[in-house]
């Protein structure tokens, strides 16, 4: 038998919900079909995020049917190397909450230790709470999320941030999600060392690196973004790069990628402009060469920074 306080307003309930339906009007379809047209691999993630979908799904067709629950804790960390994809899901997941009206908002906010942490006493709190303003009603993120937290330096004010970020995240969590992201490792040595961060985080999301036929898919991606092109030879030649660049250090899958087409446009550049003896059409200023991307040091088994 309920409870008085448990009663629901007949008024404000219905006898069945369309799951089919409500998922076809919320847009979360969108959502998730940008997920898998816009991001290459990163099939772990994916998975999860459609089932967090489904969760809010099922969670607001229960509170259509008078069904009394606790909104979800939707508090997450992303944990994998750089350039798999964090922010750019991050953003997703911001516009899927404010679809289902998880969050007014929908923007997301990207932050680093130096935004929410101050220099000297009494800078913190301020820098802090100014941060949290600008991010309510949508997702915070914080970047390396790790440091923020320094024990072997006891004037440091990092803890005084993560205070205040505990106290936001139990008080507000109807009106703001925080996304803590950072290597995996660093990760699960900041929750052991933050209880108070684990148990206000539901949601675990690793990050996976890309294969390297995934990296070729996103340089090709990438490439066309530009209104470049690949041709037989130079697609080789990136599959050959991406290959040996994997294998050096500080390798950040995506953005790594992007670096190294950056620099391939420039030797493209020099080339076309060296090359040049007349007009030159669209197709000419458009392809990328084998020989713009063999210059890489990472050939002559340098270092490509």
């Amino acid at each position: 038998m309920k409870s008085e306080d448990n009663e629901q307003d007949p008024q404000q309930t219905v006898s069945e919900v369309n799951l089919k339906e409500e998922f076809q009007l919320s847009g979360v379809g969108d959502i998730l079909s940008e997920l898998d047209n816009d991001l290459i691999g990163l099939e772990p993630v994916k998975t999860r995020i459609k089932e967090t979908a489904s969760l809010l799904l099922v969670d607001k067709a229960r509170e259509k049917l008078g069904l009394v629950n606790e909104p979800p804790t939707l508090h997450m960390s992303f944990s994998g190397n750089p350039g798999t994809g964090k922010t750019t899901v991050a953003l997703k997941i911001a516009n899927l909450l404010f679809r289902l009206g998880y969050v007014r908002k929908g923007h997301l906010v990207s932050v680093t230790r130096d935004d929410l942490v101050g220099q000297y006493i009494g800078h913190t709190a301020p820098k802090t709470k100014e941060v949290l303003k600008k991010a309510m009603g949508g997702v915070l993120f914080i970047d390396e999320a790790y440091y923020l937290y320094r024990p072997e330096n006891e004037r440091d004010y990092g803890q005084e941030a993560i205070e205040i970020l505990l106290q936001v995240m139990e008080n507000n969590r109807d009106d703001l999600v925080v996304v803590l992201a950072g290597y995996k490792d660093k990760m699960d040595k900041f929750f052991e060392s933050n209880p108070g961060f684990r148990s206000r985080i539901a949601h675990h999301i690793d990050f996976p690196d890309y294969s390297n036929d995934e990296l070729l898919k996103i340089a090709e991606v990438m490439v066309a973004g530009m209104n470049y092109k690949f041709n037989p030879e130079s697609k080789q030649a990136m599959a050959e790069y991406i290959a040996l660049r994997r294998k050096q250090p500080h390798f950040a899958n995506a953005r790594s990628i992007r670096n190294a087409l950056d620099r391939a446009r420039l030797r493209q550049a020099n080339r076309v402009f060296n090359d040049s003896k007349g007009p030159i059409g669209a197709s000419f200023l458009s392809q990328i060469e084998d020989v713009d991307i063999k210059q890489s040091r990472v050939f002559s088994g340098g270092i490509d920074k």
